[in-house]
């Protein structure tokens, strides 16, 4: 596992080593509810970092909005850049239930755009909890409706390892079950293409880049 490192050219005020003491405490004796309290720029951000470094276990930054949790996830990326801070709010840009008005017979269909990036974050942010422990999820309440459970998700996680013995036939079965689709001209993430015993896929959750698969020699 590796550890939360908390990069940044700040140092703690002597009234901030007192609570962030205090808080790293409530936490190891187990204390399930504490309460950080602070005015607007009071460094309350840099506090829990640091907080989080100490305890070394994954968090998961909870705000009303999507744009409090942009801030954060921003804030949050800068002082861990080495360990995986991670983004998870709802993917709509736009989102309008079904509904029906009475007084004009009217039927309003349901209707939703969905952010690409969003959605390629939050499958991200699953990943990561899968594969790492040094995991950091900024995220907005709304987050809680619609999960899936964790252990469908697992299900439809493919493991890959430098030296495993695999079939090619059998991964790429493993692919179109999951969804990924095969095109060998358009590369973009989830989808994979084929090219004698050599297989690239592109990852649903990646921005630039992809994985390549050699099936040489036995």
């Amino acid at each position: 596992m590796k550890n939360f490192k908390v990069v940044s050219p700040y140092k703690s005020s002597p009234d901030q080593v007192k609570v962030i003491d205090s808080l790293i405490a409530g936490v190891n004796s187990g204390k399930r509810l504490q309460t950080l309290m602070g005015v607007t720029g009071s460094g309350k951000t840099y506090s829990m970092a640091k907080i989080i470094e100490s305890v070394n276990k994954p968090a998961l930054v909870l705000t009303h909005n999507k744009t409090l949790a942009a801030q954060l996830f921003r804030e949050f990326s800068e002082f861990f850049p080495d360990n995986a801070v991670e983004y998870f709010v709802s993917y709509y840009d736009y989102y309008q239930p079904e509904a029906y008005v009475v007084s004009s017979d009217l039927y309003i269909e349901k209707d939703a755009s969905i952010n690409d990036e969003i959605d390629r974050l939050r499958l991200k942010a699953t990943s990561s909890l899968l594969e790492r422990k040094d995991v950091i999820v900024v995220s907005s309440v709304s987050c809680i409706y619609g999960l899936g459970k964790p252990e469908n998700f697992e299900k439809s996680h493919i493991v890959i390892r430098t030296g495993q013995e695999v079939e090619r036939d059998s991964l790429l079965r493993k692919l179109i079950a999951v969804h990924y689709e095969r095109n060998d001209i358009a590369f973009t993430r989830g989808m994979f293409k084929v090219k004698g015993d050599i297989v690239d896929i592109y990852p649903a959750y990646l921005k630039n880049e992809a994985f390549r698969i050699e099936f040489f020699g036995d």
